[in-house]
């Protein structure tokens, strides 16, 4: 005969249901939701019957019931049923067989409904977890960046609701990019360290790509500059010929943002003096500059881990005075992930 399963840990119910370890203690202590079981000395393990119960109380709280409320209805109605195969303990060979994967699943899950609920400490506690488990990169790519989608996806879908959660779900994710960034090696060029330049487009207002990417730029010691939203290309221009930047980092949402002239005339630009002139190397990031190979002078990275790889390359080759352009595969690609 089999043993009875142990059930999962406080911390993986809350990574998956998207609630803050900190509010389980409080709903334990406050509304008796909780672990059925405990022994004393052991860690708190759910059952699925516990986590049927959590489950009811996540859904009355979203929908605007009051906690004490929402508690006592949670206890008295749910069914101790098998919840969903990614938060049940059945599932544990799958998620041994590829933890990293299911971690990621489940995280997302959880910030996604921490989102909805628009609650603010999950959804910092969870971002804060999610990049320190799996790296900025990882959990940009498989947590942070879909996240945003599906959230953004909703409220295409729902005839405008959701506004505010994609808009507290971006503030947050802004947050914990720049704790990342914060916490780097360095953040401002030195004297004869040439940045580099991060900037939307004209008419691009959406700059949390970048943000990783000078979050990751951080943590690789390369110094940048953030111009964020909508750069005019005058002072795109004015910036690149004050600071003689290792590479330019254009992002494009979209095509009808995506600026091909502009590009152009920032990989075209030069400075110094007379016979010993720099040009910089331009990154075309995002979705929107897919459909053309780039021209000369200028990349298309297939991602976030791409676009931070190339421009560790070409830092480190202006900082030696070498500015020959890096060759990637990037330079033939017609279509990449968007991202960054």
């Amino acid at each position: 005969m089999t043993e009875p399963s142990p059930g999962l840990t406080s911390g993986a119910v809350a990574r998956s249901l998207g609630v803050a370890p900190t509010t389980l203690r409080s709903w334990d202590r406050r509304y008796g939701i909780g672990p059925a079981a405990h022994e004393s000395g052991r860690h708190r393990r759910w059952s699925p019957a516990d986590i049927a119960v959590l489950q009811e109380m996540c859904r009355l709280t979203a929908s605007g019931v009051p906690p004490a409320e929402a508690a006592r209805t949670a206890r008295a109605g749910a069914v101790p049923a098998v919840p969903a195969a990614p938060v049940t303990a059945g599932t544990a060979p799958a998620r041994e067989a590829r933890p990293a994967l299911g971690d990621v699943r489940r995280e997302l899950r959880g910030l996604g409904r921490a989102a909805v609920r628009l609650d603010s400490g999950a959804m910092a506690e969870l971002l804060e977890s999610a990049i320190a488990r799996h790296g900025l990169v990882t959990a940009w790519e498989e947590v942070l960046a879909p996240a945003l989608h599906a959230v953004g996806r909703r409220w295409e879908t729902s005839e405008d609701r959701y506004v505010e959660v994609e808009h507290l779900l971006s503030w947050h994710v802004s947050t914990a990019l720049r704790r990342v960034g914060s916490a780097g090696r360095t953040g401002t060029p030195g004297a004869g360290t040439p940045p580099v330049l991060l900037a939307c487009v004209p008419h691009e207002q959406h700059t949390l790509p970048l943000e990783a990417l000078a979050a990751g730029l951080a943590e690789l010691g390369v110094p940048a500059l953030m111009f964020g939203a909508a750069v005019p290309p005058e002072a795109l221009d004015q910036a690149v010929r004050r600071t003689g930047p290792a590479a330019v980092a254009l992002w494009a949402q979209a095509r009808s943002t995506a600026d091909h002239p502009l590009a152009r005339h920032v990989a075209d630009t030069s400075w110094g003096v007379r016979g010993a002139r720099s040009r910089t190397t331009v990154l075309l990031a995002g979705p929107g500059w897919a459909g053309r190979t780039p021209g000369p002078g200028m990349l298309r990275p297939a991602g976030l881990r791409e676009a931070l790889s190339l421009l560790r390359g070409l830092h480190v080759r202006a900082r030696t005075g070498d500015r020959d352009t890096v060759q990637s595969p990037a330079t033939s690609r017609t279509g990449h992930r968007d991202t960054v």
